[in-house]
């Protein structure tokens, strides 16, 4: 008889977490899920958010046991699936990542520029620890990670250590399938390239025509998320640019723009954020409530679960479908190089992505993910090894930052204000 397999989410108290279990719920037939761990460090979100999800999993009447658990050993011992969804620091550090920067005159973003920055710089070597334990306590599990920023996360994990990793984003299916839909072409094979939070639509194919010109004349956008204001393109910037860019590129498009209104607003979006997760655990906590509450839509993270869960399944089964992940390179997209991780169509099976070739010719989106591929490998090396000079150079090439003095000064305060969960700077003073 099948043993069915045991889950670990590593950051469970997340509010996402009952998306995920909906999603485990959904796939029943297909991922016969007996264990899930739900590891956490915060005894009250765990308890709160675990305590819907364990009433999720009975009222679905699924044969899954629950533990709730602080210690990642036990989460992780025998597992065959690690889900990591870890905030260091929690949102009140997303909140000084977003507002410190605006001080100095820079874009305070949670995955971009400085503040996605320094999310990095906390998050990677908190993986690493998740990755090290892994490599001894389920060291054929596979990990994924949606913790941000994702494509740093990736770049770390599959370039430092062994374990088997695929980096995920609700980004690519929301925009894949927001542009089929606004062409009418629900068949259409989407070519979709790029870095984490950095990515095109180069090509859509259907029955033998590409498409992607026609979208372009329109000036077709993608739908954008919900954790970012937006403006939105016009047909004209389609045009320059010669793809279909996500949501996430207005803050380098309109960096300008994109930075009055971060300082004209009453609130920062880590703040918002803060609004919505009191009000879905105050939702959560009531005993009645066995589904997911409405309000979680409003987290930004539409489709998340569906992401996560479909690439578990595919895994899981062998499936050989084709989902956008954060993988290496290996030869697909042509000027990077094959360890780089790049954000691509893939096919999903039992070993894992096999990306497939990128076809497209755009000069644009080669520049940008070159000079944004050396920032990520910059970050990466400063967030392992602490090295401020590495940090520097990183933030001196991403558009967001540029100049020295503000990189050197915000850099400064932002390493004195998050001193406590960056360890790894302290070596050298």
């Amino acid at each position: 008889m099948d043993k069915g397999l045991k889950i670990a989410i590593i950051g469970a108290g997340s509010t996402y977490t009952p998306e995920l279990i909906e999603g485990f719920i959904n796939k029943k037939d297909t991922l016969p899920v007996r264990k899930l761990y739900l590891m956490d460090i915060d005894d009250r979100k765990l308890n709160v958010v675990g305590g819907l999800c364990e009433r999720m999993i009975k009222a679905a009447g699924l044969d899954c046991s629950v533990h709730f658990t602080k210690s990642l050993d036990e989460a992780l011992d025998g597992a065959d699936f690690v889900l990591v969804q870890i905030r260091v620091g929690k949102l009140p550090a997303r909140i000084l990542d977003e507002k410190i920067p605006l001080k100095y005159d820079l874009i305070g973003q949670e995955t971009n520029g400085i503040g996605g920055f320094f999310k990095g710089m906390r998050t990677i070597p908190e993986i690493l620890k998740i990755t090290n334990k892994m490599e001894k306590l389920c060291p054929d599990a596979w990990l994924i990670n949606f913790s941000n920023p994702s494509g740093m996360i990736a770049e770390a994990v599959l370039n430092y250590t062994k374990i088997k990793m695929l980096g995920l984003c609700n980004v690519p299916i929301n925009m894949i399938d927001s542009v089929k839909k606004r062409l009418g072409l629900k068949e259409a094979e989407v070519e979709y390239v790029g870095l984490n939070h950095l990515s095109w639509i180069t090509s859509i194919k259907s029955n033998g025509k590409d498409y992607l010109q026609d979208a372009i004349a329109e000036g077709i956008n993608s739908e954008a998320m919900k954790n970012i204001p937006s403006s939105g393109f016009s047909a004209e910037l389609i045009k320059t640019v010669g793809a279909i860019p996500s949501s996430y590129l207005e803050y380098y498009y309109f960096k300008d723009e994109k930075l009055k209104k971060l300082k004209e607003a009453e609130k920062c979006r880590g703040e918002v954020c803060l609004e919505i997760e009191e009000n879905l655990l105050d939702i959560y906590s009531n005993s009645e409530i066995h589904t997911k509450p409405e309000l979680l839509s409003r987290r930004g993270g539409a489709r998340y679960s569906e992401v996560a869960i479909n690439l578990v399944n595919s895994i899981y089964n062998d499936i050989g479908d084709i989902q956008v992940v954060n993988c290496k390179n290996q030869g697909a997209i042509s000027f990077m190089d094959d360890n780089d991780v790049v954000e691509i169509c893939a096919r999903i099976g039992k070993d894992g992505a096999t990306p497939i070739k990128a076809n497209f010719e755009n000069e644009h989106i080669k520049e940008y993910m070159l000079m944004m591929k050396a920032y990520e490998i910059h970050s990466v090396n400063a967030a392992l090894t602490g090295d401020k000079d590495e940090a520097i150079r990183a933030l001196m090439i991403n558009p967001l930052v540029f100049d020295y003095h503000k990189a050197y000064d915000c850099f400064n305060e932002m390493l004195e204000v998050h001193e406590k969960y960056l360890p790894q700077f302290k070596k050298d003073e």
